[in-house]
């Protein structure tokens, strides 16, 4: 009997570690444009890295099977100089919307200065008060930390902002480092730039716009159509705050666009009428993403 339960104990705590953590990641790594004869470091460089983001326990909390974030990891290595990788990250999470199969994207964008060092078959360590001097799991976990505070805003209003004040800490520990991308002479797409951003005042409106767009709109779709895609409209609408102000190479912006771009357009192509002023959530959209017009135009009630 002692022996049975010790087991059903032992079972019970594996169970709790195997659901802790926090993400369920897909890592690509495509060395496609690299001209080389070892091809297992790469393979290698995938296995690792998967597993460093998928078992690594990222915060306090616990997450159940289907809690889980999922994201995707696309590295394109364009170049290979000894221990030496020259790259980009593309960097995609979804979570899922209540009550439907439906997942929705909430990131999709490319870091296009992602250098990094790397032995085959060493350990992957990351530390959250020091930079690693290999770049690697540094700009992995900035954006864990970065995806785990995107989410959470998706849930809460202002959730994420102790994620992103760690992935803020990471980027400061990276500073002074001789890898490119991390400072904010670098320009607006550098992950501190990004991260600062994310955290100034001026974006509580765009992550109130992720609360409401997420929780109180797609959330509700199922319950009610109208009243989701009123929240949905109405949430755009208050992005005309970006429209008075010196706003044009935000990048918290052109990021929400680029997940956003294709899902706005698909709410508002028909299906149930709102009562959104769909005229002003035109306006402003074009006037924030121009590149995007031709989608805008098409937008409808």
């Amino acid at each position: 009997m002692m022996n049975k339960l010790k087991t059903m104990i032992f079972c019970l705590l594996i169970s709790a570690t195997a659901g802790a953590q926090e993400f369920m990641a897909n890592v690509t790594v495509d060395f496609s444009q690299v001209q080389t004869s070892n091809n297992q470091v790469f393979q290698t460089l995938q296995r690792s890295l998967s597993d460093f983001i998928n078992t690594t326990k990222w915060t306090e909390n616990s997450y159940k099977p289907y809690e889980k974030i999922e994201a995707t990891f696309l590295i394109i290595v364009t170049s290979k100089s000894g221990n030496d990788y020259q790259s980009k990250l593309q960097i995609q999470s979804r979570r899922p919307v209540f009550n439907s199969s439906y997942y929705t994207p909430v990131l999709n964008f490319v870091d296009s200065k992602f250098d990094f060092s790397y032995n085959e078959n060493e350990e992957l360590i990351f530390n959250p008060r020091k930079f690693s001097n290999k770049n690697l799991t540094d700009v992995i976990a900035f954006y864990v930390y970065y995806i785990l505070g995107m989410d959470a805003d998706t849930f809460k209003l202002e959730g994420g902002t102790n994620y992103f004040k760690t992935a803020q800490q990471i980027a400061i520990n990276a500073s002074s480092s001789r890898y490119g991308g991390w400072n904010e002479i670098d320009g607006n797409k550098a992950r501190s730039s990004l991260i600062n951003n994310v955290l100034k005042a001026d974006n509580k409106t765009l992550r109130n716009v992720y609360y409401q767009y997420h929780r109180m709109g797609l959330d509700t779709m199922a319950d009610n159509e109208s009243r989701a895609k009123n929240s949905i409209g109405n949430a755009l609408e208050t992005l005309s705050f970006y429209q008075k102000g010196n706003y044009a190479l935000f990048y918290p912006l052109d990021i929400f666009f680029m997940a956003k771009k294709d899902e706005i357009s698909k709410i508002f192509s028909g299906g149930m009428m709102s009562s959104v002023n769909i005229t002003a959530v035109k306006e402003t959209l074009t006037a924030l993403s121009p590149t995007n017009s031709s989608i805008w135009n098409n937008l409808k009630k």
